[in-house]
């Protein structure tokens, strides 16, 4: 049965052609994902899809009485009203019904009618039946349930929402959405904020929904373990695999290549028959035959070259080799205002060493690169760097002026490079000409991050520190990173939630934990 029903969409952003032409549909009972490259238009679809835009042509349209849930982690909230308050108001219809079972009781007491009284009462038990059915008087432990199992503590709930950081606030959006009741859930990017252990959480709470979602992640390990349908944007168009994320990558292999052998056997066919004509028009004995193969060659509806994305070249310049010690840490305690994260810290890196440092949300792992970085102060303790030690930081956070292009930040940090050159090293990552010259603001989080790297270029080190640098891009974009970190000769402290991601790359773990 379907819900959703995407015909003729087309959408341009920009100079841009997101979608051509496409369609979709998405079934009762779909737990589907939906895929693409970086810029492809995954999350603008989920908003064409929720009616926050309107498709230049073409028609989105729901089955009626569907109540679509959609994740906007930037959503307008009241600041100053409670954590409690935003989270209570999913269930005020149900609060609303034991409102008026009170007045019912009430009114029974006032009245002497006991077929009235009777009449009352059988109404004011049937509201018990319905809110029990909803699970009324278990709501105090649904709202527990989902705070706690996406990495929050009970304690949140006497917040008001302007003194909760900004990953707090991502949570408690993402968790009203999951304790409502919506026919079909649209998530874009849920696991931003969370840790392993809560991503686990999430996966088992959608493997569990009865009805319908469609999500957006960065995350590979997460799409596999919630997909059973996957909906691939493809050169403007939707493609839909009935199969799990897998499935989705053998079967995309398999279509692309059958994709390709049918354009070149086309391409042929016409080039043949083009051939013949040019031959055979002006012949009398033959100009009949050339006349009607050349009206059937106008009937053909022509395809289109396949697109094959381009590989990416990551690429981190090494300078000179350090001492042995690259990094030392003792007894260091971390933290703001003088009140420690954690317990004190000690763990050495050594040269050549590839570390990934984890923990859950928020433990303190951005905090503790940043104070051996020197950018905010450290509590108590030691931390020392060796005297040859060349670094080169990768943030979390994003600081790219955003009112110039990708081409104007290239060219500033690199201004000996000619347009030519800048437009190369912007290709290497995944960046081509249309790209280059938008204003950053216009540009998907994934197309932000690689122009991130490829500031990093021509910056030589021999100790390499990223925090979390695969955030929002895409499979192609992964690997190669994934590859510049294998072949990089220096040493690399890095934070990642992405146990598919680092498990390749890195030698050991460290592991951050909360003081007892």
């Amino acid at each position: 049965m379907s819900l959703l029903e995407v015909t003729n969409l087309n959408f341009k952003y920009q100079l841009e052609e997101l979608y051509k032409e496409a369609e979709m549909r998405l079934f009762l009972g779909d737990h589907a994902v939906l895929v693409g490259p970086n810029g492809a238009g995954k999350s603008t679809l989920l908003k064409l899809i929720n009616k926050d835009l309107s498709p230049d042509k073409g028609k989105v349209e729901w089955q009626a009485h569907i109540k679509v849930g959609y994740l906007d982690q930037y959503a307008t909230i009241d600041p100053q009203i409670q954590v409690k308050t935003y989270l209570y108001d999913v269930f005020l219809p149900l609060f609303e019904k034991e409102l008026e079972q009170q007045k019912v009781y009430e009114k029974i007491a006032l009245i002497q009618d006991e077929k009235e009284q009777d009449r009352l009462l059988h109404y004011a038990m049937s509201i018990t039946e319905e809110l029990e059915n909803k699970n009324f008087y278990s709501i105090a432990s649904q709202i527990g349930n989902v705070i706690n199992g996406l990495g929050l503590s009970q304690e949140i709930l006497e917040y008001k929402i302007k003194e909760l950081s900004g990953g707090m606030r991502a949570k408690v959006i993402l968790g009203k959405l999951l304790l409502g009741e919506s026919d079909v859930l649209l998530l874009d990017e849920p696991t931003n904020f969370l840790d392993v252990k809560h991503i686990e959480w999430l996966e088992k709470f959608l493997n569990n929904y009865e009805k319908t979602f469609l999500v957006v992640s960065h995350d590979e390990g997460f799409l596999a373990n919630i997909a059973k349908t996957v909906y691939a944007v493809e050169n403007g168009k939707i493609s839909r695999y009935k199969g799990d994320y897998y499935y989705y990558l053998e079967e995309r292999e398999l279509r692309m290549s059958q994709q390709q052998k049918a354009f070149e056997s086309q391409n042929k066919f016409i080039e043949k028959t083009e051939d013949f004509i040019k031959k055979n028009i002006t012949r009398a004995s033959t100009t009949k035959r050339a006349q009607s193969r050349r009206k059937m060659l106008e009937k053909i509806p022509r395809l289109t070259k396949p697109k094959v994305n381009k590989k990416l070249h990551f690429k981190f310049d090494f300078s000179v080799p350090t001492g042995q010690e690259v990094l030392k840490i003792t007894d260091l305690e971390i933290g703001y205002n003088s009140e420690a994260l954690l317990a004190p810290i000690n763990f050495e890196v050594r040269k050549n060493d590839k570390v990934v440092i984890t923990g859950k949300n928020g433990i303190g792992k951005s905090t503790l690169l940043k104070t051996v970085l020197n950018i905010i102060p450290k509590i108590s303790g030691t931390y020392h760097f060796i005297d040859t030690a060349n670094i080169v930081y990768f943030e979390q956070d994003s600081h790219l002026d955003e009112k110039y292009t990708a081409f104007e930040h290239i060219h500033y940090q690199y201004p000996d490079y000619n347009k030519t050159q800048v437009m190369g090293l912007l290709a290497h990552y995944g960046i081509d000409y249309e790209l280059a010259t938008r204003h950053i603001s216009t540009l998907s989080g994934g197309e932000k991050t690689k122009l991130r790297f490829a500031l990093l270029q021509d910056t030589k080190s021999n100790v390499l520190i990223l925090d979390e640098p695969t955030n929002h891009l895409d499979v192609d974009a992964k690997e190669a990173l994934k590859e510049a970190l294998l072949n990089y000769e220096g040493t690399l402290i890095l934070v990642s939630h992405e146990k598919e991601f680092y498990q390749e790359i890195c030698d050991y773990e460290i592991s951050l934990y909360e003081t007892a």
